[in-house]
């Protein structure tokens, strides 16, 4: 009898130790990978860690290639997540949205999801006010790509998008390679080859709040962008095809201030056509090398990031739709809790002769850096 109990209480605390999950298989964030363990349209999805030596952890998840948080401290040292998204794959399921994503192929908006190349009209799906958004409703955000974690530090993503995919036209290998650096960084590299012409726009979709805490509005970050021009845009969101000035309007960040100062402006169409920032800032000196485009500031400036690149664009979202009742850690995202710096080729670039480029081919592979700098 004695053996019978011996025997119920052993089995009684390994059903214990299996139910209680010890915390040290969670991230430093909080996140369970085990909520990202599934598959989707039949392939496998999981998060995979990133840490530095300096203590920051980046979490990403092969679905959709998103960066599902981001640890980094203060300049006291305190660690917090800095960015929005979900605790499991079945919440970024059941709750579309763009949270952290690696966007493609084609990021931003193609007019009436409409476009010649090569003389032949393309149709792509609208998803967006008659436009094509994201590369449409099945787009890479939703996709799952193939995972390779090269080292702790580096997370190198592919995604294989055949001829035709969306109606886009070539059969296109993409590839995401994430670095976390030891100077608390975010280098991402981007790369796609085609064995015919077809147009790529690759981005990250992360929506920043520095102040670590989600129900803190990140209207009050302080921001600055190397942008003497910009892109207006109609009420539908697309570009106009003027490039404007920024001077004298409150697109300017070329001297830094808060993103709420005048972001309810609306007398000023362009606030009114995007529900705030919603748009393509033109950067400076764009040479194809890698440069600092903007900054943005915590409001009490405990965080500070960089963002660098070596594209022509970068597409202020200044979430402007975002209200989500319960989001990861259980907490509430409000009305603009979190902005969005997304480095690109134009808006509806394929359409615009007078924007650059974003036409590729097998003699012009796609290759783009951006990074994000906590300093």
């Amino acid at each position: 009898m004695k053996k019978h109990f011996l025997l119920a209480g052993i089995a009684a605390l390994m059903l214990a130790a299996c139910n209680n999950k010890p915390a040290s298989e969670l991230t430093l964030s909080g996140l369970d990978p085990v909520k990202f363990q599934t598959e989707v349209n039949n392939a496998q999805t999981a998060l995979y860690t990133l840490k530095n030596k300096a203590g920051m952890e980046v979490c990403i998840t092969n679905f959709g290639g998103r960066i599902v948080s981001i640890m980094v401290p203060d300049k006291n040292g305190k660690m917090q997540d800095v960015v929005l998204g979900f605790d499991s794959i079945a919440d970024y399921i059941n709750v579309p949205s763009d949270f952290g994503a690696s966007i493609g192929r084609y990021a931003n908006r193609i007019n009436q999801g409409r476009f010649v190349l090569d003389g032949d009209t393309i149709q792509l799906p609208q998803n967006n006010y008659g436009h094509c958004l994201h590369g449409g409703p099945k787009g890479w955000q939703y996709q799952v790509y193939e995972a390779n974690l090269i080292d702790p530090t580096t997370l190198e993503l592919t995604r294989i998008s055949p001829d035709g995919d969306a109606n886009f036209p070539g059969n296109v290998t993409a590839k995401v390679t994430y670095k976390l650096t030891d100077d608390n960084a975010i280098d991402i590299k981007y790369s796609a080859t085609t064995d015919k012409k077809t147009i790529i726009n690759m981005t990250n979709h992360s929506y920043f709040n520095l102040s670590g805490d989600p129900s803190k509005i990140s209207t009050d970050h302080i921001m600055y962008v190397n942008a003497d021009y910009y892109t207006p845009v109609d009420s539908t969101f697309m570009t106009t095809g003027e490039i404007a000035p920024v001077k004298d309007t409150p697109m300017d960040f070329t001297t830094p201030k808060a993103v709420g100062k005048e972001i309810n402006n609306y007398d000023f169409v362009q606030l009114k056509n995007g529900n705030g920032y919603d748009h393509n800032w033109v950067l400076d000196n764009y040479t194809g090398q890698v440069r600092k485009i903007a900054v943005v500031k915590s409001s009490d400036k405990s965080r500070i990031m960089e963002v660098y690149t070596d594209l022509p664009g970068v597409q202020f979202y200044s979430g402007n739709s975002r209200d989500l009742e319960a989001a990861k850690d259980g907490k509430t995202y409000g009305y603009r809790a979190g902005l969005a710096l997304g480095t690109q080729f134009y808006p509806d670039t394929p359409n615009k002769p007078q924007f650059p480029s974003s036409v590729f081919g097998p003699d012009r592979p796609y290759h783009t850096v951006t990074e994000y700098r906590f300093v």
